[in-house]
């Protein structure tokens, strides 16, 4: 997935909304900086589309803006923004499996973006047999990553963006201590599964 270019399409809009805050805009497009292409990614594992999830990270920076301009709390603002990520991804698969279902479409004919293709990251020099083996162990492992509680799931595609237990716990509205057993449980089995 492209790494959002902070300087074409968030200030524009920050513009047309809010004026010129620049201490506001210069710390929300700093994060978006950090940031934009991890929430991308996380969005974009709850199955949204890929135009989608650039409207839902587009709609998070926005809430973000909003929430720093009328001086709320700055504490923590990379677990606040996977938290609001978070929320929206799952309002709008929502809105989206709700549309799909009164079309008559349905839910398991929808798009699972978790399963992307990852066979173009095999290199050329790679052997038959490698690359075999390398596909039997990304479809074995991402088979587990899809078994696990969807909690669980969450937990370890935040810490994979890099986020300490204390965001991941901000962000998904658990305990430090759950977040801890929820990486645990996950790693153990995602290991055991890659030892077969």
């Amino acid at each position: 997935m492209p790494k959002p270019d902070s300087t074409l399409v968030l200030p524009a809009i920050l513009d047309l909304e809010f004026g010129e805050p620049v201490e506001v805009e210069a710390e929300v497009l700093a994060l978006f900086d950090e940031c934009g292409a991890s929430l991308l990614r996380y969005v974009g594992a709850f199955g949204v589309s890929a135009h989608d999830t650039e409207d839902v990270v587009q709609d998070v920076f926005l809430s973000l803006f909003r929430h720093v301009q009328l001086g709320r709390p700055r504490t923590n603002l990379r677990g606040w923004l996977f938290r609001v990520a978070h929320n929206l991804a799952l309002k709008h698969r929502l809105r989206t499996r709700k549309r799909h279902l009164t079309e008559g479409t349905s839910v398991a004919e929808l798009p699972d973006r978790a399963g992307g293709s990852h066979a173009g990251r095999l290199t050329s020099t790679s052997n038959p047999e490698q690359q075999l083996a390398s596909r039997e162990r990304q479809q074995r492992l991402l088979a587990v990553f899809r078994a696990l509680p969807e909690q669980d799931r969450r937990c370890l595609s935040l810490r994979a963006e890099g986020l300490r237990y204390r965001e991941i716990a901000d962000a998904l509205g658990m305990s430090l201590g759950g977040v801890a057993k929820s990486l645990a449980r996950s790693m153990t089995r995602m290991v055991n599964a890659d030892e077969r």
